[in-house]
């Protein structure tokens, strides 16, 4: 709970809706927080407990890296020029049909 102490006097908000979540001295009111370890690094996150009643589980932290394929190599889509990102953007999958 030492970051609760911490967060004492700063604002702490929800990580799904960005709703203030209230910490008075070293208990929090009308939220939790969760923990995460991501690559050996700790995450602290807040919830509300609206959100954590919906869904325990952290959603939109950490952005995926997509890989395509261009001109026979691997590379993510991070890292083409803007006129390839939007053409992949705007790729469609077709499915053949039996």
């Amino acid at each position: 709970m030492a970051f609760v102490k911490s967060a004492k006097n700063k604002k702490v908000i929800c990580h799904d809706c960005k709703k203030e979540i209230a910490v008075k001295e070293n208990e929090i009111k009308n939220g939790v927080m969760l923990v995460y370890e991501s690559g050996g690094e700790k995450i602290t996150i807040f919830k509300c407990k609206d959100c954590f009643e919906k869904s325990q589980e952290l959603k939109n932290y950490q952005p995926c890296e997509v890989y395509s394929r261009i001109v026979g190599y691997l590379r993510p889509v991070q890292q083409w020029n803007l006129g390839k990102q939007r053409e992949f953007k705007e790729r469609k999958e077709y499915k053949i049909k039996n």
